[in-house]
């Protein structure tokens, strides 16, 4: 009797033997022993007598090895136990629903705690400043979205336009006495500015070429603040900047302050409500233009550059205006965030601006989901949560962030909501007549 085929043959995955697993893990030790013998066994810092000294720590580069054999091993039995058959989805349609749902209550949900939030921690001076911060990035990676997530140009140089607004209001405030709120759009027009500028060097380039010509672009900003002194300050940055005000009333215990005037009694707390709601309003407001601008045709245009730019130009698409406002549309909420940064602030230096804050806000627009705003949002929350969770686990911090930002690469490649659903589609399928279609014809 003949043996019939399966109909699944070849739709599950090859389970492998015991043999190939602890190679698998035993290298992957390997690698771990390599990697973490400096960063772990072996720690080193200048000595008070100015001498180098340095420490073992052979036991914890034991344990470490010792997990990651371990976790191998454990990762390539669940891997081959819950491997889903090709074609079948993870999850079933039921949970995928349920997470729709969630999705879609989420958003809500954390803009009524962020209102509430002051209310809630009024006296936690810790808790209102971590907020501030969180809104912050927020902000930045909501802008920076516009152009790698929506547009799909690798930008490694933002904190550049985070730059220019911080020192464009640090400098209009100090020298000419201008307030906050002339200050801020001020900001937000000269970063805007800025990344024209960018964008017209990098219109014929895309992909690493572009990375790094605009990382080039971020140190060349840096150097220039570090090195043009009687302008910026140069390293010793720009103190005494002026704190905002509601809309003209200081935040002080004057009697022209805003407690005065309210009647109210007067808390050094009021300023750093102020302050919270006031990005909160920013975030917000660069949340809404960004949703606004992709339903609009410049927001269509980001959304086919990003997909293929040949076909994008094939469609008559201007790619050099595309490319140009989405460099400027996010550099000026770039702008806009810095400005608030220094009026927080009151002192900021080119330390500020490091690549690691470049990199802080693209790790956040990558692992939210690129073009996803809830996923940037809940990413941001995580990562610089997550930093403040680990603060007394300094020398390991670092090392944890690392393993998490692994692990959800590999859970979820396209971030926590990754999706490149289109702002447009035809809800119905329009069928086309085949003479519309003839050699001649279509």
């Amino acid at each position: 009797m003949d043996r019939q085929p399966s109909a699944l043959a070849g739709n599950t995955a090859p389970a492998h033997g015991i043999a190939f697993i602890l190679k698998k893990s035993a290298i992957s030790a390997l690698v771990a022993l390599v990697l973490f013998s400096l960063m772990i066994g072996i720690r080193t810092e200048a000595g008070d007598a100015g001498g180098l000294i340095y420490w073992t720590r052979f036991g914890n580069l034991a344990a470490m090895v010792v997990a990651v054999f371990a976790g191998s091993i454990v990762v390539e039995l669940l891997r081959q136990r819950l491997a889903p058959r090709r074609g079948t989805p993870v999850l079933s349609a039921g949970a995928q629903a349920a997470f729709s749902r969630i999705g879609r209550f989420a958003g809500p949900a954390l803009l009524i705690f962020a209102l509430l939030m002051p209310v809630i921690f009024y006296d936690q001076r810790y808790i209102l400043d971590l907020g501030i911060l969180v809104l912050t990035y927020v902000m930045l990676g909501w802008g920076l979205n516009i152009v790698v997530g929506l547009a799909g140009l690798l930008d490694l140089g933002y904190v550049a336009f985070y730059a220019v607004g911080a020192y464009s209001y640090a400098l209009l405030a100090t020298t000419f006495g201008l307030s906050f709120w002339i200050c801020l759009p001020l900001a937000g027009i000269l970063a805007a500015f800025w990344g024209m500028m960018l964008g017209f060097p990098v219109l014929r380039l895309k992909g690493d070429y572009l990375a790094i010509v605009t990382l080039a672009f971020g140190e060349i900003i840096r150097l220039i603040l570090l090195n043009w002194q009687h302008v910026t300050g140069g390293p010793n940055g720009i103190s005494s900047i002026p704190r905002p005000s509601f809309f003209g009333i200081p935040l002080t215990p004057a009697e022209d302050g805003l407690a005065a005037r309210l009647g109210i009694e007067f808390s050094p707390s009021h300023r750093v409500i102020f302050l919270f709601y006031l990005i909160l309003a920013l975030a917000l407001l660069t949340n809404w233009v960004t949703i606004r601008l992709r339903r609009l045709p410049i927001g269509r245009a980001w959304e086919a550059l990003r997909e293929d730019e040949v076909a994008c130009r094939s469609l008559g698409i201007n790619t050099t205006t595309t490319k140009l406002t989405a460099f400027a549309t996010g550099a000026m909420f770039g702008g806009f965030a810095g400005a608030f940064f220094a009026t927080r602030q009151g002192f900021i230096s080119p330390e500020s601006f490091s690549f690691q804050e470049s990199a802080l806000v693209l790790a956040i627009v990558v692992l939210g989901g690129m073009g996803s705003q809830l996923g940037v949002a809940l990413a941001a929350v995580a990562m610089i949560g997550g930093f403040e969770l680990f603060r007394g686990f300094e020398q390991f911090r670092m090392l944890v962030f690392g393993a998490a930002m692994v692990f959800l690469m590999i859970w979820r490649p396209r971030g926590l909501i990754g999706h490149r659903a289109p702002s447009v589609f035809l809800e119905k399928p329009t069928a086309i007549s085949s003479s519309m279609v003839k050699e001649g014809h279509g």
